[in-house]
């Protein structure tokens, strides 16, 4: 387990991961354009709900799983892991069943409940999903216990593509059809088949995954028949391990959701009892969802391929008690997420306007009035991205109920403050994202603490902070030199935007090189920072 593996574990992930936010950021986009706000209202509940089922069924077993199989690898029981992932795949089936039944048979008692009783039919779409994700995600953790993070980028790519094709397909023909004709409205139909997506993209995942396992079960079972023994754990004993890691991690990943599950249940209501109209309630809260949300989740993607690196990295470690690679492994994971994390809150909060404008291009009205949201979560972007960084690591090390204890109390905040500012007409729904980020930082500062105090970790706080923020400063002075510019030269928004950001990325790639940020030596890891290494050199920046 070496830095090499963390760097170019993250890089295969985080390179998948870019195709499928890029391509979903494309998907909510497209989907937003065809049935408007209005219908993302419909489809946002639905998604919201699908997501806190899904989390309940496939967040803390994948990772058990990961770390579970990490360990064993460590000792040499090939034969043990390969027990934990057969064992935890059967109950991620009766979990994956269970999702459904919820989701497919109460869809309407809950669309009621947040009073959009027009997502019932999206949540009925997304439904299947619930069934197949769990036991896609079974196959995923165990081949990332076992350091091989391609099984789980093929099948992200396939299970995105899949999504998007058919989410977007079925949009466009359940809108034009007279399907459900009687019951339903156009953008109700229309959210329910861009939810359908999901399922459909759950297909082709989970199809890869079996390939994928299938095609490596020879060299799996070599190395199992290589064990020279040992004793053997029952079923039982795998079981509780798997539900004790799995439960705390479980819940906690459920608090993540459940911030957006409290703005669809609050957000609406409260702009109702502030004294908008249905309509514009919907729509107000439609584009903070549809708007403000894909643009924010595109670098999320980056934060959640560390986390998957880092789990079993942090648990092997921990495992055989190398405190040294316990460090290195925590301010490594730490570094690369605040070097991916403030450059891009930067960016998204000084071309929130002109971005969202020129991606909601038919819809620009509505677009330029969430600029204020996309802003205040551009900067709780990189609280987020700490807490996802520090959550694994405390995952890792044993310590998952932590992080659970540290969100939910930045989650009763969170409604406390959603609640007040949003039924506050000069706040209004702008009100929900500054309840986020006030959670947010509640459960940083919690969560760093507890890594502090369990680790003894020293933290390079230069490295950490200082240097990506004088980085992104730097960037983010240019890249507002740079439209401001060019808006009065050329008058063209989208040309301008595009060109602002390619300033950005290539300024702050030349401060990250020249404050040492990144060091040489890391870029030579990865294939692609081989190449940007060599330009470097060509270019005397080290």
């Amino acid at each position: 387990m070496t830095e090499k593996s963390l760097v170019k574990g993250a890089a295969v992930l985080a390179a998948a991961g870019i195709i499928v936010k890029v391509f979903g950021a494309a998907f909510r986009i497209l989907l937003a354009s065809f049935i408007t706000d209005q219908g993302m209202a419909y489809y946002s509940p639905a998604y919201y709900i699908y997501a806190v089922l899904l989390v309940v069924s496939t967040s803390g077993i994948p990772i058990a799983i990961s770390r579970m199989v990490s360990e064993r690898y460590a000792i040499g029981r090939y034969d043990e892991a390969d027990r934990v992932f057969r064992i935890s795949r059967y109950l991620m089936i009766g979990l994956g069943a269970a999702g459904f039944i919820v989701l497919f048979f109460f869809a309407e008692p809950i669309a009621a409940a947040i009073r959009l009783e027009g997502s019932a039919l999206a949540m009925r779409a997304t439904a299947p999903a619930l069934f197949l994700v769990p036991i896609m995600s079974s196959y995923r953790g165990y081949f990332q216990g076992q350091q091989l993070m391609a099984p789980t980028a093929l099948s992200q790519t396939v299970e995105q593509i899949f999504r998007v094709v058919f989410g977007l397909l079925l949009a466009i023909l359940l809108m034009r059809g007279s399907l459900f004709a009687a019951s339903y409205t156009d953008l109700q139909r229309g959210a329910a088949g861009g939810c359908f997506g999901a399922s459909a993209g759950a297909i082709g995942g989970l199809a890869v995954m079996v390939v994928i396992y299938f095609m490596s079960r020879k060299g799996l079972k070599k190395r199992i028949r290589s064990c020279s023994g040992g004793e053997r754990e029952s079923a039982g004993s795998i079981l509780k391990a798997i539900i004790v890691i799995a439960v705390p991690i479980t819940i906690g990943a459920t608090l993540m959701p459940l911030v957006n599950l409290v703005d669809a249940t609050v957000v609406n209501m409260r702009l109702l009892d502030a004294g908008f109209t249905k309509d514009v309630a919907e729509s107000m809260y439609g584009a903070l969802t549809g708007f403000c949300e894909p643009i924010v989740a595109l670098p999320q993607v980056l934060m959640s391929a560390i986390v998957m690196s880092i789990v079993p990295m942090v648990a092997a470690a921990n495992k055989v008690r190398d405190q040294e690679k316990l460090q290195e492994t925590i301010a490594l994971g730490l570094r690369m997420s605040t070097v991916i994390a403030f450059p891009c809150a930067v960016g998204l909060c000084i071309l929130a306007k002109p971005t969202l404008t020129m991606l909601f291009f038919t819809q620009q009205e509505s677009a330029a009035g969430a600029a204020p949201s996309l802003q205040v979560l551009s900067i709780s972007f990189i609280i987020l991205a700490l807490i996802t960084i520090l959550t694994g690591i405390l995952q890792g090390i044993g310590k998952q109920i932590w992080p659970v204890i540290n969100l939910f109390l930045g989650l009763l905040v969170k409604v406390v403050l959603t609640w007040v500012l949003v039924g506050n007409p000069a706040v209004n729904v702008v009100g929900a994202p500054l309840g986020t980020m006030a959670a947010y930082l509640i459960a940083g500062a919690l969560d760093l603490f507890c890594v502090l105090r369990f680790t003894g970790a020293r933290l390079p706080v230069r490295l950490l902070v200082f240097m990506p923020l004088i980085s992104s400063l730097v960037m983010g002075a240019a890249v507002f030199g740079c439209y401001e510019g060019l808006i009065h030269l050329t008058g063209s928004n989208p040309l301008s935007t595009l060109v602002s950001i390619l300033v950005g990325v290539v300024v702050y790639g030349v401060m990250v090189v020249k404050t040492r940020t990144v060091r040489r030596e890391e870029m030579m890891e990865i294939s692609i920072g081989r190449k940007l290494a060599a330009l470097c050199d060509r270019l005397h920046l080290w």
